[in-house]
């Protein structure tokens, strides 16, 4: 009989797992944070933003803000340029990662969810950006039985938002949900809202572990959790990236579609699961 991993029993009863160091830090972090370096190096010679960036925590902490500063859609430049660093890629379909989740879910058929992986840049005070309370699901598709990986670039501290997750929650199974801007323009993934948001978030604990460079944070599709609030004076850089099982069965049954990643909205694939109006 093969032993389980234990890891297992946690993830099933809590919806997720913090897994302290799973990631070598030296061998496959820093090579990403020195490639982040670079690129931010670069856009400051280019603009003319004088400022030491050394350090991929100089890049990151002071030479990053002191772009977004003179010129915000800076930000998308950087963003959508460190997603294409080689080292990152390599991260995203490493042996650990494949291995883990043929672990969580065993008998499983992985899948690396396309359009579902990235750096994120959570900067201090941009609500528009933050994610609210949500399964994962409903953005990305492509199976129910996904597990979303979570890893930090920087140390997360209380200040800095850590994410959120209501323990257990995954048992609720898959909650309908409804679009609203927040009255600040939201749109896509972020403007889905849970159905009785407020009730169903009372039966669950909430926890918002703290994290260093090379921990996993590893969740279920179907956990409730959200953005952390950055209120620190440094923005927030993590990893993140979806695997999902070709054998599940709403997976095959909708043909492994994405979501908002892949260009196509939740509600055209699953209309069942989407609410006219919220009920909170």
């Amino acid at each position: 009989m093969m032993e389980r991993s234990p890891f297992f029993d946690r993830f099933a009863r809590d919806g997720y797992l913090l897994a302290p160091g799973f990631y070598d830090v030296e061998a496959l972090i820093s090579p990403i944070q020195q490639g982040i370096r670079s690129i931010v190096e670069l856009l400051c010679q280019r603009f003319e933003v004088d400022v030491r960036c050394d350090t991929p925590e100089e890049a990151m902490t002071r030479a990053y803000p002191a772009l977004i500063a003179r010129n915000r859609a800076w930000g998308g430049i950087v963003y959508d340029a460190v997603k294409q660093i080689p080292d990152f890629i390599a991260l995203v379909g490493h042996s650990k990662n494949i291995d883990l989740f043929r672990e969580l879910r065993p008998g499983s058929i992985p899948g690396v969810a396309a359009g579902g992986y990235g750096i994120r840049i959570d900067n201090p005070g941009e609500a528009k950006f933050s994610a609210p309370w949500h399964q994962e699901f409903p953005a990305q598709l492509r199976s129910v039985d996904g597990v979303v990986f979570w890893t930090p670039l920087l140390p997360v501290s209380c200040e800095m938002g850590p994410v959120v997750i209501a323990e257990g929650s995954h048992k609720e199974g898959l909650v309908p949900v409804y679009e609203d801007d927040g009255g600040i323009g939201k749109s896509g993934a972020y403007s889905l809202r849970l159905d009785r948001e407020t009730e169903r978030l009372e039966k669950y604990s909430q926890v918002a572990p703290l994290t260093n460079p090379g921990d996993l944070v590893a969740m279920d599709f179907l956990t409730l959790h959200r953005s952390g609030e950055n209120v620190s004076d440094c923005p927030r850089w993590s990893i993140q990236f979806r695997f999902f099982n070709f054998a599940d069965q709403v997976g095959q049954s909708i043909d492994w579609k994405g979501s908002f990643a892949a260009g196509q909205k939740f509600s055209d694939v699953l209309p069942q699961l989407v609410q006219n109006s919220g009920r909170d």
